[in-house]
């Protein structure tokens, strides 16, 4: 799938562009109240599992995520501007353009959070926002947010938008771009987050620090576009909330198509467990943490259904560990071919785009077992069955699947020296 792989390693030089001087912030200027990012007292029980990076990682994977993003539980309120140009009118009306994202992405979130995201898009101008300058004045390649065209355009559209928009009354911004404004999304992807910049510009008080960018529609060439090309605006909003991107210059080769953060072409696909904790869509009593020596017996619930425990944690160091879950085909799991126990390690000491996720594949070579379109096909049958066991020699830990019952949770045991 060339086209794929080429846009995600364009995607990848975009990310560290974006990230390379953020800072932590958010839209509204009064701390966050929500559970997730906000929520920094964890039970005791858990402490060796709430593994952290340094200071200076970008995006790290520690829990918990650091104060400035955008809230990441309870009603999340999204502010949606359609924007044009002089030399890209905007293509038919502005709402079918807000059309190609809702109501997509707030059912995703109900959905992925187990019905704790009440997502609400808001368009209070309902018709294009037209830029002041073409947009090939604006000098924008890659879509990296510090560069000087970049900010320009951020100051046009608050200018343009604040005599009718409060900017203080959201938790997030997304702009929709007419997307005939640049290259196709198969050639190169401009679409970028503001991941918490205090230095955005203000509006009504408030940095615009937490802002999704999307342009160029992202058509896989499926001919499911109406079902698919809605996901890479979850996947950047991930961002407002302090997810990384888990996409490698190899096109989604650590993680593959379990984590709309590494892959969000194609079909549906979820977080990974961890995230889920991370965002507070999975509470503490959910989370089992094998910190100890010896072997332990957990009872793991498939991710896509709510209640019971979601996620086993084998803490490392304080800042690595392997995580442990259960995937199958439901929910925003669409094309999971072989269902069963996902293993992967989590580095919170690296950075968005870097590979801070790797996932173990039971099956290594096989060629996977999906063949739908924009799927990575090798880790697609990652999940390890009862019987299979993971074993990481150099920690001394093992990971074995005992069995599954009739529900569909799975008996894990968890060893370690």
């Amino acid at each position: 799938m060339p086209p794929r792989t080429t846009a995600l390693a364009g995607l990848t030089v975009l990310a560290l562009a974006l990230t390379a001087s953020a800072s932590t912030g958010r839209l509204l200027a009064e701390p966050p109240t929500a559970a997730g990012p906000s929520a920094q007292a964890r039970a005791t029980t858990l402490g060796r599992c709430l593994i952290g990076g340094d200071l200076g990682v970008q995006m790290s994977e520690g829990i918990p995520t650091g104060p400035g993003y955008s809230r990441s539980t309870g009603t999340v309120r999204a502010l949606n501007l359609m924007v044009d140009f002089s030399d890209a009118p905007g293509e038919g009306r502005a709402q079918d353009r807000l059309g190609e994202f809702f109501p997509q992405t707030t059912d995703w979130f109900r959905t992925s959070s187990y019905g704790r995201v009440d997502y609400r898009p808001e368009a209070p101008l309902q018709d294009w926002l037209r830029m002041p300058k073409p947009f090939k004045a604006y000098g924008i390649e890659r879509g990296a947010p510090f560069d000087p065209g970049y900010r320009e355009l951020v100051d046009d559209i608050v200018a343009a938008a604040d005599p009718d928009v409060d900017f203080a009354a959201y938790d997030l911004v997304n702009i929709l771009v007419t997307p005939n404004a640049g290259p196709s999304a198969l050639d190169t992807v401009l679409s970028v987050t503001f991941a918490g910049n205090h230095e955005a510009p203000v509006a009504d008080g408030v940095p615009i620090s937490n802002a999704s960018f999307v342009y160029s529609r992202q058509d896989d060439g499926s001919g499911n576009y109406d079902q698919t090309g809605y996901r890479v605006l979850p996947h950047e909003n991930g961002h407002v909330f302090g997810l990384p991107d888990l996409y490698t210059q190899d096109g989604g080769g650590a993680v593959g198509h379990w984590d709309i953060m590494s892959e969000d072409w194609g079909a549906n696909n979820d977080l990974l467990a961890w995230h889920k904790w991370k965002l507070g869509w999975i509470d503490d009593k959910q989370v089992d943490c094998a910190s100890a020596p010896g072997t332990t017996e957990h009872l793991l619930t498939p991710l896509a259904r709510t209640g019971g425990t979601k996620l086993a944690f084998v803490p490392l160091t304080k800042e690595t560990g392997f995580a442990v879950e259960v995937r199958t085909r439901a929910g925003n799991d669409e094309v999971v071919c072989r269902p069963g126990v996902l293993v992967y390690r989590i580095d919170a000491d690296v950075d968005t785009g870097h590979g801070p996720v790797t996932v173990f594949d039971s099956t290594r070579d096989s060629g996977g077992c999906t063949r739908s379109p924009n799927v990575h096909t090798e880790l697609s049958d990652a999940p390890f069955t009862p019987g299979e066991t993971f074993t990481d020699r150099s920690s001394g830990v093992r990971v074995t699947v005992a069995g599954a019952d009739l529900d569909g949770n799975y008996r894990v045991h968890i060893t370690r020296r």
